[in-house]
């Protein structure tokens, strides 16, 4: 059997955390839209009467709708700074909010537009729209575009998601690339915020490229880079807990790939059945220089087929990802909670990361403590401790409160606390602890519901 454990040391001292970019960040995206309705106000001149007023909001809607959708593409270009710094599962949500920005920036620029033209032409609105659809220039492919994008809204929507496969979801939503393509056109030929004026046409060139050529480098030649450079293949597959694996990957100089214990890459397997879907999972154990270990939990048909994956398949892989590492601690003493197979990133922090480090592993049964094991061995040689929170009789849910975390750890406010699991328990758990003093500071989460 291959194994991936290190051998044991003393773990280093806390180190120094870095800065968040997050405020620059988001300074950086409120000041390119305000750059943005500067441009509108520069090249307005007086609004006269309804008409007026309607096509001048349906102008400020479609030029922040434009902006919305290079930012919406740029957020999900797997940007290092992003992904690894801010953290992959907050980026996401930012990709979320700015999509339903962008689905309702457009319908009011639709709508506005339209009625304010008319307002202005004194003709109905079904007659207005036909017009504008089949005689201005770009606008049949602005039409696709938009369409493509209201339904990658509706796809996209939680009632909706739930309901179809991940991988349809997912060739779904590439699909924002061809819309944001096809609508692109229209914003430079109809939008009198361009007709004529070089240096905005200059600048709305330089954002839509730019967020093409951080997708094309982040999203395409990186990874092709990476697994040329590594040939990843499945060296082994282990049974670690009822519908539980690890599968050990082996690869060529992986210490040189700068995956961080708590991070995660996005596996494709190249096995029948397995090879149209990347899925994002953690490693379950310190990175080696020859040997990667992720631990899944068969939750869809793609997990579920984890254990079938024979030796020597070939495995292609995107990353690493993920912003709970090591870097973010701040104090000596840290608390690491784990909720059922959110304990593989924790795993490999429990092992690595520096300090004063306590496990609570939340779990159904004694039966499901996948790693459990590993976990035992890594505190005695450590000297850290490995709490549980298992159902009791007739499957009673532990109380897992702002007391009963404090009973279990009486100094848990000057803790750190790295927490990963299903979002309602993260949810759960989050509560409480800061309920239990903790500073949202120091709070690291991520969940794995990307």
């Amino acid at each position: 059997m291959t194994t991936v454990h290190s051998q044991p040391r003393v773990a280093p001292a806390p180190p120094a955390p870095g800065r968040s970019p997050v405020g620059p960040v988001l300074a950086v995206l409120w000041a390119g839209a305000a750059a943005v309705v500067a441009l509108w106000w520069y090249d307005t001149g007086s609004v006269v009467g309804a008409a007026g007023w309607l096509t001048g909001a349906g102008r400020i809607a479609g030029l922040l709708g434009g902006y919305a959708c290079a930012v919406l593409v740029g957020l999900m270009a797997r940007v290092p700074l992003l992904e690894r710094r801010i953290g992959t599962d907050r980026v996401t949500r930012w990709h979320a909010m700015a999509g339903r920005y962008t689905i309702c920036l457009l319908v009011a620029h639709v709508v506005l537009i339209l009625l304010g033209y008319a307002a202005q032409d004194g003709s109905s609105l079904v007659h207005e729209t036909l017009t504008v659809v089949l005689d201005y220039p770009e606008m049949l492919k602005a039409t696709a575009g938009t369409v493509i994008l209201f339904t990658v809204g509706i796809v996209s929507a939680r009632a909706v998601r739930r309901r179809v496969s991940h991988e349809f979801w997912y060739y779904v939503h590439l699909l924002t690339y061809a819309a944001v393509f096809l609508t692109f056109g229209h914003q430079l030929a109809l939008g009198s915020d361009f007709v004529g004026s070089g240096p905005a046409q200059a600048a709305w060139y330089t954002l839509y490229l730019g967020v093409a050529a951080l997708v094309v480098w982040f999203r395409i030649l990186s990874p092709v880079r990476l697994n040329l450079r590594h040939r990843l293949r499945v060296d082994s597959v282990h049974r670690e807990a009822p519908g539980v694996y690890s599968v050990v990957v082996r690869g060529r100089r992986l210490d040189e790939m700068g995956a961080l214990p708590g991070q995660f890459l996005r596996w494709r397997f190249l096995a029948e059945g397995m090879r149209w879907t990347s899925t994002p999972y953690s490693l379950s154990a310190p990175p080696r220089p020859d040997l990667l270990r992720i631990t899944v939990k068969a939750l869809g048909d793609h997990s579920a087929a984890v254990p079938l994956l024979r030796q020597g398949t070939r495995v292609w892989a995107e990353g690493p990802y993920g912003a709970l590492t090591a870097d973010r601690q701040s104090a000596h003493k840290s608390l690491l909670i784990a909720g059922g197979v959110g304990v593989t990133p924790l795993r490999a922090l429990f092992e690595t990361l520096p300090g004063d480090v306590t496990l609570l592993y939340r779990a159904r049964s004694a039966e499901d403590l996948a790693l459990g094991g590993e976990l035992e061995t890594v505190a005695r040689w450590r000297g850290a401790k490995v709490l549980y929170a298992l159902n009791g009789p007739q499957g009673r849910r532990p109380d897992l409160t702002a007391r009963s975390l404090r009973e279990a750890v009486p100094d848990l406010a000057v803790h750190d606390v790295y927490l990963c699991g299903p979002h309602a328990f993260a949810q759960d758990l989050y509560e409480a602890l800061r309920a239990a003093g903790v500073p949202d500071s120091r709070i690291h989460h991520e969940s794995f519901e990307l």
